[in-house]
This record gives structure tokens, C-alpha cells and sequence, in this order.
């Protein structure tokens, strides 16, 4: 009976351990099956649906990939050390994974197809459209922009009935109106790199996503966001995406 309860003790243990390791996932219902969506931190992201793993800008400094599983799909949008990390990417491949990638952030990875804005693929029956991410105010130094345009990417995917959104580093870019039924929406909202919490709004209010994650968001108070948003039919969720 002892031996018995040191091994129930155990198990209980490791899946706690487990679930600790494991960052924070909403989920959504789609035509294609069970979508969830994990908030690993900043600009990191995974979604799984029918047992597929798809990872955006998977970067150790934004939180633990321990645990986690292989990717069957990584989209890394541009070539910055907060959204690019070769060496965490190398451990999340498995044979056939499908890299896509910005020209630039391919550099840094041997087998990443590259995508433009307006290409488009599919994976697994997944939909992947690379979009426009870039820089209007914001500069480095006059004429720097800190995000040149057609230098990253954003990154629609369709799956199955919903459409998700997720914009890289970019300011509200006229680009944007042409985006359309968007379910769900990812809008970065930092200075002086993106955007502020009114320039989020006007991105928001342009593309009009049924669910808004601000995210890369750093010390920006979201909670301005929530306010600015309040009754316009969009649902505002806050995660831990600093």
C-alpha cells in the first residue's frame, strides 16, 4: 500500500510540475477543430489545433519552453533578438517542420523558407499569409526607422473558420484595411518601437478583430487600452505578454 501512494505522490508531483511549466492557454472553437492558444511571453506565442504545434517567434528570453512540444510550423517575423532565437529553434525542429521566415531573419536559419508580404502558404491545411509590418513615426535616427517596410513580416492564419492576426512589430499601417474578417488580433503596444495605447485603438478600431491580445506590450498600461476600447464590440483580453 506504501509503495502504492509513493507512486500516486509521484505522478501527482510531475504533473503539477508539468502544469507549472506550462504557460497560460485560452481556447476557441474553429470549423477545424479545438484551437488553443498559449501565451508563452512578449512577442512568443504557440497555437495547437489537431495536434499540430505552431510557434511564433519562439525566443528563450520570453519565457520557458520546457515541456513544451516539437513544432510541426514556426513563423519568425522579423531578424531582432526578441523575435529571432537560432539556437532555441534548432531544439524545437523535428523532421518536417516548416519554417517560414522575413529575408532577413532567413540569414540566421538555414532551412527557413522565406515569405514577402502577400505571400501566401498552407501547412497541414493551415493558411499562412505574410503581411506588411513596419514603421511610419518611430525612428531610431532620422530616416532609421526602427522597422523598416517590407523588411518583417506579419502573419494571418486561417484556421478553418477563424482568421488570426498577428502583426509583429509595426505601427498602424494603412496596410491594415485591407485585412478583413479577423477573429482574433495580436497588436504590439510598446514605445518607442511600435505602438501607443491610441495608436493600438486606431489599428483596432480599422481592422475590427472580434478579440484583441495586446502584446510585446512591456511597461505600457494596458489597462488605458481597456478603457479606450470599452463598448466598441471588441473584446480586449490582457495576458502576460510584456
Amino acid at each position: 500500500m506504501k509503495k502504492v501512494y509513493l507512486i500516486l505522490t509521484f505522478v501527482m508531483m510531475a504533473n503539477h510540475m508539468f502544469s507549472q511549466d506550462m504557460p497560460a492557454a485560452d481556447k476557441f472553437s474553429t470549423s477545424a477543430g479545438s484551437l488553443e492558444i498559449r501565451f508563452i511571453g512578449h512577442g512568443s506565442l504557440m497555437f495547437s489545433v489537431n495536434n499540430m504545434t505552431i510557434y511564433v517567434d519562439p525566443v528563450r528570453s520570453s519565457g520557458s519552453y520546457q515541456g513544451l512540444p516539437k513544432a510541426d510550423l514556426i513563423l519568425i517575423t522579423h531578424e531582432h533578438g526578441d523575435h529571432l532565437d537560432a539556437d532555441l529553434i534548432k531544439t524545437l525542429q523535428k523532421d518536417g517542420t516548416t519554417i517560414f521566415s522575413s529575408a532577413k531573419a532567413a540569414e540566421s536559419l538555414k532551412t527557413a523558407k522565406v515569405m514577402h508580404p502577400g505571400d501566401e502558404n498552407t501547412v497541414n491545411g493551415i493558411g499562412v499569409k505574410a503581411v506588411f509590418a513596419y514603421n511610419i513615426k518611430n525612428e531610431r535616427a532620422p530616416g532609421q526607422p526602427f522597422h523598416p517596410k517590407g523588411v518583417g513580416n506579419g502573419y494571418i492564419l486561417t484556421i478553418g473558420d477563424k482568421k488570426i492576426y498577428v502583426a509583429g512589430d509595426t505601427e498602424n499601417i494603412p496596410e491594415m484595411a485591407e485585412l478583413k474578417n479577423i477573429y482574433i488580433a495580436f497588436l504590439p503596444m510598446n514605445l518607442p518601437y511600435t505602438m501607443t495605447p491610441n495608436m493600438v485603438v486606431e489599428a483596432a478600431m480599422t481592422i475590427k478583430p472580434s478579440i484583441l491580445y495586446p502584446y510585446h506590450y512591456g511597461q505600457t498600461n494596458t489597462a488605458e487600452l481597456v478603457s479606450l476600447l470599452k463598448n466598441s464590440g471588441i473584446e480586449v483580453r490582457i495576458r502576460d505578454l510584456k
